[in-house]
């Protein structure tokens, strides 16, 4: 199997896009679960100004899922020298040189936009990046995220306490972590806080290791660039510093990631349950 995936990732992007483009269609209108929640979604975020708008940002949102899926075998599987060749430009640099100079570490938050994994690649060759990472139930899968992430001078951090002490060791090391800032958490490891004026459950993970290190924060996304000609990757500081308020962190946190999900909304994951209700989590209060 990982014979054939490695074949597959050497084809040309733009044919491996196309190849997820055609794919993001055919999992929209089999699944309707799946096609339900990301128009859903996409309704709630109002990014269009009229119903003409919001059905073009369907269809461009439902190919690039399909990308976003096919091109993790190309950032997985081709060497890692090879991938970054396919990062076309780098803004925002001299924000990371200036957060690292603090010597507290940085906190590299990545939320479901463009490709997350060849952002922490790029960087990767130049530092050390520690990412937090959900292990899969599948151990093949497992196996292929371990081989494929964990690569130069990538460690995975699993989302559980030994993960944890693992970020906050880099981050008093005066190195860089990865985090999903828009990943629901678990009961008891987030509040409630608005997501494009809904309330969703959001980690409070961020603001205690920053609270805990002083860490910069940074927001990173790396923007697929059209027809297969590889990505952009941006870092930005963080609009505003994180208050010291559970609640009031989260909604910074949420407040930053829509901005960034503004520049590229066709590429955010809008197919993701970032509403749901964790298990054993009581429902947010509509009153």
């Amino acid at each position: 199997m990982t014979s054939l995936l490695r074949l597959f990732a050497f084809m040309p992007l733009w044919l491996i896009h196309s190849m997820g483009s055609v794919l993001g269609w055919l999992v929209f209108l089999i699944s309707r679960r799946y096609a339900e929640r990301m128009k859903q979604n996409i309704r709630i975020s109002g990014l269009f100004t009229d119903e003409r708008a919001y059905k073009k940002l369907l269809k461009q949102v439902i190919g690039e899922a399909g990308k976003s899926v096919l091109e993790l075998f190309v950032v997985w599987l081709r060497p890692q020298q090879k991938v970054i060749r396919l990062v076309r430009n780098c803004h925002g640099w001299e924000h990371v040189e200036a957060a690292l100079k603090n010597g507290k570490g940085v906190i590299m938050l990545t939320p479901h936009l463009g490709c997350p994994d060849i952002a922490a690649q790029y960087y990767a060759t130049r530092y050390p990046l520690t990412v937090l990472y959900r292990p899969s139930r599948f151990q093949w899968v497992e196996k292929l995220i371990l081989s494929g992430r964990q690569r130069g001078q990538i460690t995975l951090a699993p989302t559980d306490l030994k993960g944890v002490k693992g970020l906050l060791g880099a981050l008093r090391r005066g190195e860089a972590i990865g985090i999903l800032p828009d990943q629901v958490p678990s009961h008891g490891e987030g509040v409630w806080a608005n997501f494009f004026g809904h309330p969703a459950y959001t980690m409070t993970l961020v603001g205690r290791l920053q609270k805990t290190t002083d860490a910069a924060v940074l927001l990173v996304f790396a923007e697929r660039l059209p027809n297969g000609k590889g990505f952009d990757v941006r870092f930005q500081p963080l609009p505003e510093p994180l208050p010291d308020d559970k609640v009031r962190d989260a909604s910074v946190l949420n407040t930053a990631i829509e901005r960034l999900i503004r520049q590229c909304p066709s590429q955010y994951l809008w197919s993701y349950n970032r509403y749901k209700v964790p298990k054993g989590v009581e429902p947010p209060s509509l009153g």
